[in-house]
């Protein structure tokens, strides 16, 4: 299968990985450019960008790009070189490799994490405003209407449709993982609000925001809690939903309704305690970071197990203990 293939395939399934590119190597190294792999959110890896020293290095540093969503340039260096021994900023990081060999290479990691999704319920101006609004940032936007508004609603690109009769069915498709960062406004301006946020709050997603006064909130409070949503649920719904900005108009008060979504809903990608955080040890010879897991040079020593990056650097290790 071809990377672009498995890369459509791996975005189908809503999946969370980061593409490692070679972009520049100065030899010796193994890889060339353009060099893939994939790695993903549990720490595996899919194609080859480097021998192990970069490789790990490659790893972890595309589990920090996945956790905070952005992309980053690697820079990988012989430790010492013009005295670089590893720095950070957004995007760029260089890392002092200890190993061997002279070389060096520039990874570029992209991440792609599953856009969220935003469901919009209601054949009104804020939700059509919404949509068009939120397919810019771009969400997964899905409009929810009756069936019998189906045919009639606004076509807005990238946006889907389903039917309220439809909307307890879609919940439990999404699956566990998915709901917790799935958000939801309910915008039907009375039309049909109690019958979506019933299955709303009791699927608990992550957000579910209801365009009403909070007088007419406690009125579908109390005939919901009637169907079964509970009190602890019913107190996660934010109404009014929208920042107070002032807004009036159906695009003002949309973009008010974003901007708390952004504030209020858990950040995607997922929380960095769900992600792959691989325990490391330090090489004793080269200083670099070894992940004890997948080390294959160890040596027990002293009731202590050194982890080492090469054979060479273990090699090293030992013929500096056989000396004394």
């Amino acid at each position: 299968m071809s990377i672009f293939a498995r890369l459509a395939e791996l975005e189908r399934e809503h999946t969370i990985f980061a593409l490692a590119t070679v972009v520049a190597r100065r030899a010796p190294v193994s890889s060339h450019l353009g060099d893939r792999a994939l790695i993903f959110a549990d720490g595996r890896m899919e194609g080859f960008v480097g021998g192990s020293c970069s490789r790990d290095i490659v790893r972890r540093e595309a589990l920090r790009a996945i956790r905070s969503g952005l992309p980053r340039l690697v820079q990988i260096r012989p430790g010492g070189v013009d005295g670089e021994s590893g720095s950070h900023d957004e995007d760029c990081v260089v890392v002092a490799m200890g190993c061997a060999s002279e070389g060096a290479v520039d990874v570029y990691l992209d991440p792609h994490v599953p856009r969220r999704r935003l469901l919009i319920v209601g054949d009104t101006p804020v939700a059509a405003s919404l949509a068009r609004i939120a397919a810019q940032i771009p969400y997964d936007v899905v409009r929810v209407v009756l069936e019998a508004e189906l045919a009639t609603l606004e076509s807005i690109p990238s946006v889907r449709t389903i039917a309220l009769e439809s909307l307890q069915s879609h919940l439990g498709d999404c699956g566990t993982d998915e709901r917790s960062h799935l958000v939801a406004v309910v915008a039907s301006q009375g039309h049909y609000d109690e019958e979506a946020l019933a299955p709303l709050l009791t699927a608990q997603v992550a957000f579910v925001g209801l365009l009403a006064s909070r007088r007419r909130a406690a009125s579908i409070g109390t005939v919901i809690a009637a169907q079964g949503v509970s009190p602890e649920q019913l107190a996660t719904l934010h109404v009014p939903v929208g920042l107070d900005i002032g807004a009036r108009a159906p695009g003002e008060v949309a973009i008010s309704i974003v901007a708390e979504i952004i504030a209020g809903a858990p950040p995607l990608p997922a929380d960095p305690d769900e992600l792959a955080q691989p325990a490391t040890a330090t090489d004793p010879v080269c200083g670099m970071d070894v992940e004890i897991a997948n080390s294959r040079h160890r040596f027990d020593h002293d009731d202590h197990t050194h982890y080492f990056c090469s054979a060479g650097c273990r090699a090293s290790f030992v013929a500096d203990l056989e000396r004394v």
